[in-house]
Parts: structure tokens; sequence; C-alpha cells
């Protein structure tokens, strides 16, 4: 087909070219000599160097990886949940109200976000104490009510095309509904809680107009970092730094690939 349409192939190209540019030129220029990141004066790696004894960076770096870490890990939780009751309880009252308030944070501006739960921990902490103060149990949080969102829309779609026949016959074979889920169910939407859990946690690393505003003294991400250095001009650290994350997001979508492609191989041979 594309032989035939070549107007398809320079359109593709472009539209590569114009996603993956701007990411192999700030990989390039992580390796130039000069301070100035749109001046080429040689190959070097001194910047990584400078990077690993920037220790505000490195902190804020960690943190943002903690916070996503375990973000991820309770969106997937929270988020299989939720989307469990929106698929198997359709009859239910309360259905429709629960899947508007699943979404609301999908189409909803960060900023409201933000807003709204800087205002709830205000009242919290005046009403019950807790959370005290602004930091990393704020941001976790405020990361956590988003990216369960995501999360319950990627398990759903998962759940709603799953056939429910296995867990019958094992049902009328008389295992428990708690064993069925964790042997049968479980593992068949194994990969849509991978790729959930990997799109949480890109969320929650990227995420910065909400942790602005729920962040407090010790508690700074990478994104913040990033966009106060960037308005005092671009650091040659800071590309280094993300050519760093981008090895570790392509190996981490890379495996997660051959996993999933794996266990889609394993299931075509045993239909």
């Amino acid at each position: 087909m594309l032989k035939r349409y070549p107007l398809l192939i320079v359109m593709l190209i472009l539209g590569y070219l114009f996603l993956y540019m701007p990411i192999v030129s700030l990989v390039i220029y992580s390796f130039n000599e000069s301070r100035l990141v749109t001046v080429w004066s040689g190959f070097s790696t001194k910047w990584y160097v400078e990077l690993f004894n920037n220790k505000p960076l490195l902190n804020a770096a960690a943190t943002s990886i903690k916070i996503a870490a375990l973000n991820a890990t309770a969106a997937i939780v929270l988020g299989t949940l939720a989307a469990l009751a929106l698929v198997r309880f359709r009859q239910s009252r309360g259905h429709k109200s629960l899947g508007v308030m699943v979404t609301a944070p999908l189409v909803m501006p960060e900023v409201i976000i933000g807003l709204s739960l800087l205002l709830l921990f205000v009242a919290m902490e005046d009403l019950i104490g807790w959370p005290q103060g602004r930091g990393l149990t704020t941001i976790l949080l405020a990361h956590i009510t988003f990216s369960m969102a995501y999360v319950t829309v990627v398990v759903q779609s998962r759940l709603a095309h799953m056939d429910r026949s296995i867990e019958e016959a094992a049902l009328d074979l008389g295992a428990k509904p708690l064993k069925v889920f964790f042997t049968i169910t479980l593992p068949m939407i194994a990969p849509s809680l991978l790729a959930g859990w990997l799109l949480a946690f890109t969320l929650s690393l990227d995420d910065l107009v909400i942790a602005s505003f729920v962040s407090g003294p010790g508690s700074t991400t990478l994104p913040m970092v990033v966009y106060s250095s960037v308005r005092l001009g671009v650091s040659p650290e800071i590309n280094a730094l993300a050519t760093i994350i981008i090895a570790i997001v392509s190996t981490a979508v890379l495996i997660a690939g051959v996993i999933m492609y794996r266990q889609e191989m394993n299931k075509q041979k045993r239909l």
C-alpha cells in the first residue's frame, strides 16, 4: 500500500522527524563540551560527571522516582477495583455516578485539580490535623487522585472484552471468587495492569502543575527543578539527565512490549 502512495511515506517520515528530532538533538547535545547547549564545540561526557555531583538535582530525581513508583502501585490497586466495579456491576445503583467521577480527572485542567486538592489538604489539616503541611504525602495523594483515572480506563477496556466463560467455569467447579480473581482474572488482565502502571508512573514523573500546588519545602520534584533551571537558561546537565531518563524509559517500554508480545503469542498458541 505504501508503494502505491508515496505521499504516505513522506508524511510518515515527516511525522516521525517532528516527534523524535528534538529528542535526538537533546541526546546529542548532552555530549557537547560547551556550556552553551546550542553551540557544538566537541564531544565530551563531562556533563554526566557534573550531573552526578549535582546533589540537589539528584535528590529531586530520586524524590520523583520514589513518588512515581508509589503512585503507580497505588493507582493500579485503586484503578483495578474501580474498573471491576464499572464492568461487573453495571446494574448497581451509583454506577453512572462512579463512571463520571472516574473520568472527570481525565478532562479537568490540571490547574483546577491542583488548586482543589490544595484547598482540600488545608481543610483536612484544620479539621483532623492530617496531612501536616505540604510535602511528599500530599504530592503522592494528588498524583494517585488523577493517575488512578487513567489506570481505570485502561483496565476497564481489558475487562470489558475479556471472556468470562473461564471464570464462570471455575466458579461452577467450586472455586471461590477470590481465588478465581487471583488465578484467572488477574493473569488475563496482566498486560493492561503493566500498561497502566507504566502510564501512571510516567504521568507522575512528568507532572509539574499539580505538584507545584501541593508541594512544600524539602519536597521538590524533578520537573520543578528542571523548570526553575530552564527559566535561567538550559544547563547541559539537564540534557544529560534527560538522556538518562530517556534510556531508562525506553528500556522499560521495550521490556514491557516484549512481555506483552510473548503473552499474546502464548495465548494464540493455546487457542
